[in-house]
């Protein structure tokens, strides 16, 4: 297999990214649209262990019960998730598949639940005064919120990182900058989860696209989702903890 390095002029029309990749017939074909090397795990462990942190400060009024349950099940995803792929993301398989989307499924109810029942807290008025409690059970929400569906993109994209990797499905669902100008970007460069984290942040933080184009329906509502979830949290949060501030 090529690894992320190689460079490989444009290939024959039959190829399944034929025709998407820009400039000259001399210029090599970008790292995106064709075979590399999977992924390194260990973004992905450092974040699912933030998380797991994170699911962990928020108060328990505010979340599924029992609390550890939604920890400990993430934890033992990723376990199996990492003997599949100790290091690097070669191996793919159905099992993987299915075991991922099913934690990122497991983060991601979790959260909405965590912060429906603190809005809705807020709202009816029930937080209490403990300012330091409501702020940080809304921060860990937040955060949660940008890993969970940078996962969710990490995921989608071209059919997810085994796919990505083998270069078989050419139609993005986000256009990156490098995409459209291959000429600012080296030539081993393709879209890896720190990529989708920071799409996902910047959702979360303006509320909409930034330098990265969402281009299929499906993200789109990811997208939307993500948003109103992070705009009520951030919202009602601060403005709560204002209030028991100047109280």
């Amino acid at each position: 297999m090529a690894t992320g390095r190689d460079v490989h002029k444009r290939p024959s029309r039959g190829a399944p990214w034929a025709g998407f990749e820009p400039g000259p017939a001399d210029r090599p074909v970008p790292a995106w649209l064709r075979p590399t090397t999977g992924e390194h795990r260990l973004p992905i462990i450092v974040a699912i262990l933030v998380v797991v942190g994170a699911q962990l400060i928020v108060r328990p009024k505010y979340g599924l019960h029992p609390r550890w349950l939604a920890p400990v099940l993430e934890v033992l995803l990723l376990v199996v998730l990492t003997v599949l792929n100790p290091v690097r993301m070669t191996r793919a398989s159905r099992l993987g598949k299915f075991l991922s989307l099913a934690m990122v499924a497991a983060i991601t109810v979790d959260n909405v639940v965590s912060a429906t029942l603190l809005d809705a807290a807020i709202v009816r008025g029930k937080v209490g005064s403990d300012a330091v409690a409501l702020l940080s059970s809304g921060a860990a929400i937040y955060v949660t919120n940008v890993i969970a569906f940078g996962f969710w993109f990490w995921e989608i994209d071209r059919g997810g990182p085994f796919a990505r990797a083998s270069g078989i499905t050419p139609h993005p669902d986000f256009l990156f900058p490098q995409m459209i100008s291959p000429h600012f970007a080296p030539d081993d460069w393709e879209p890896l989860f720190l990529d989708y984290l920071y799409v996902s942040f910047t959702n979360a933080v303006a509320f909409s696209p930034t330098d990265t184009m969402p281009l299929s329906r499906k993200v789109k509502s990811l997208m939307t989702v993500q948003s109103a979830v992070a705009l009520s949290t951030t919202a009602l949060v601060v403005a709560r903890a204002v209030n028991i501030l100047k109280s």
